[in-house]
């Protein structure tokens, strides 16, 4: 090989149209060993190439110059370059104290399709990392953009939905007053149909975009609203959600009550007419007492909290407490025949007894004593009955009363009274047809602030009992009036 530059032996040698094929094997192999000896070094452990096929890696790697540089036609080649500058065709050696061959023949040493290697070219590995990260980044994107819509408020969840839809809808709180009726079980369909047809939203579709929006829709209760006319739906469902809306009244029975404190309460929390009241309560009828009530209201009139719409009558109210007694005996699996006498003893017992604990001990005192034991002598001695005969609700009876001879002085007359004295609830029921194991005849409440109550089965046990409640009472002569 003559002495010349090694610029101008590779150009006349190796122009770069003629570099695409090299075909004689033995020149490819010359090729190697005169002038790409010095271009490659020994592969190190840590170089990151497969070195079983040939041992050496290019020193420098070269840069694509631009698209006209393709190899145009060579379809093993993927598209790398073979025309790269003359001027990059070489990389400065300085230990060689010159230039070296370093870039065409090493794209060409990447690029020929024979040579099998085992690694894919370095350059190849860094276009797919450009391409993933490229579809890396597009991913990332679409994924902020899913969460960004998918943060959206609730809030405007009903407003989207209306817009989508086209539902009319009004603006603001509307204005004026209408009553409207929210039946029970009413889905918030039936209740867009309500308001819609009282012109109180503008569309039904837009008051179900607002209920299926919000998760408190189905808090509405049954009952009376009063309500404005053409309001927005969301401004409707607001109101129906404040109990502060409702127009219709409640009005509470507690256990116990006597069928005269359920007339003065309908009069005066329902706002009915004391003549009204006492129409609804001839006419057994009507509110749907049964036969063996015997006409008598007391005992019948269950204990409960009951709504009063506007359009409500007292024999409206009546009917839904005799029902629900009806349907509580019937609960407990009391028989038609034997209602009069469970509720009997029922109410008797829920003015008794101040303690849910006490209800089933205090049944059994009464079965005890009914059954004619030789200390009773079939006397029930129950104050409730004795006040009860004497047109009073509480407190202890006095020696007169305790004498006063009336159907209900159970220490005067056996058995036990001729009708119930007060409203009877379930637990009560359910404790005369289920009463406590014992053989107790005698109870006596001995602090009237606790409720403690002492059971004794001999009238010894009872008359220390008696003795605690004597002292209690001088102790606290206010709460024994």
């Amino acid at each position: 090989m003559s002495e010349m530059d090694p610029r101008e032996h590779h150009q006349r040698r190796y122009p770069p149209r003629a570099r695409r094929r090299f075909d004689d094997e033995a020149q490819d192999a010359a090729f190697h060993r005169e002038e790409w000896e010095d271009s490659y070094l020994p592969v190190s452990d840590d170089a990151g190439y497969d070195t079983s096929a040939y041992g050496y890696v290019p020193l420098e790697e070269p840069e694509p110059v631009s698209d006209g540089d393709l190899l145009d036609g060579t379809e093993n080649y993927d598209g790398y370059y073979d025309d790269v500058l003359e001027a990059d065709a070489y990389a400065e050696a300085p230990s060689a104290g010159g230039y070296e061959p370093g870039g065409v023949e090493a794209v060409y040493e990447r690029t020929r399709p024979h040579l099998d290697r085992q690694a894919p070219p370095p350059r190849r590995n860094a276009h797919r990392r450009k391409q993933r990260r490229r579809r890396t980044a597009v991913l990332l994107g679409v994924a902020a953009l899913v969460l960004i819509l998918a943060a959206v408020s609730v809030h405007y969840l009903g407003g989207i939905r209306q817009l989508v839809s086209g539902a009319a809808d009004y603006d603001g709180r509307g204005s004026g007053e209408v009553t409207v009726t929210i039946p029970e079980g009413a889905s918030g369909r039936d209740i867009a149909q309500i308001l819609h047809k009282e012109d109180v939203v503008a569309s039904a579709q837009a008051f179900e975009n607002a209920f299926s929006g919000s998760s408190l829709a189905k808090g509405i209760q049954a009952g009376t609203y009063t309500l404005h006319k053409k309001m927005a739906a969301s401004e409707a469902l607001a109101m129906l959600l404040n109990p502060a809306s409702k127009a219709d009244l409640t009005i509470t029975i507690p256990e116990g009550f006597t069928a005269k404190q359920v007339h003065d309460r309908l009069v005066s929390v329902g706002n009915f007419s004391d003549a009204e009241v006492e129409a609804a309560m001839k006419d057994t009828t009507a509110i749907g007492l049964p036969a063996e009530a015997n006409g008598n209201l007391e005992g019948w009139l269950a204990p409960d909290t009951y709504t009063i719409g506007p359009s409500d009558k007292p024999a409206d109210l009546l009917k839904q407490m005799v029902s629900l007694t009806i349907s509580r005996l019937d609960k407990a699996g009391v028989a038609a025949a034997d209602r009069e006498k469970v509720l009997i003893k029922g109410s008797i017992i829920e003015r008794e007894v101040n303690k849910d604990e006490y209800y089933p001990k205090v049944a059994r005192v009464v079965e005890n004593r009914l059954a004619g034991d030789s200390q009773t002598h079939g006397l029930l001695q129950m104050d409730s009955t004795v006040l009860y005969g004497v047109g009073q609700t509480g407190g202890i009876p006095s020696a007169e009363q305790l004498k006063q001879d009336t159907p209900y002085n159970t220490y005067l007359h056996k058995g036990l009274p001729p009708t119930p004295i007060g409203a009877v609830g379930l637990k009560a029921i359910e404790a005369v047809v289920h009463p406590a194991e014992g053989n107790w005849l005698y109870y006596v409440t001995v602090n009237l602030g606790t409720g403690e109550t002492k059971f004794a089965s001999t009238l010894a046990e009872h008359d220390a009992n008696a003795k605690e409640l004597r002292q209690y009472c001088a102790d606290n002569p206010t709460v024994c009036k």
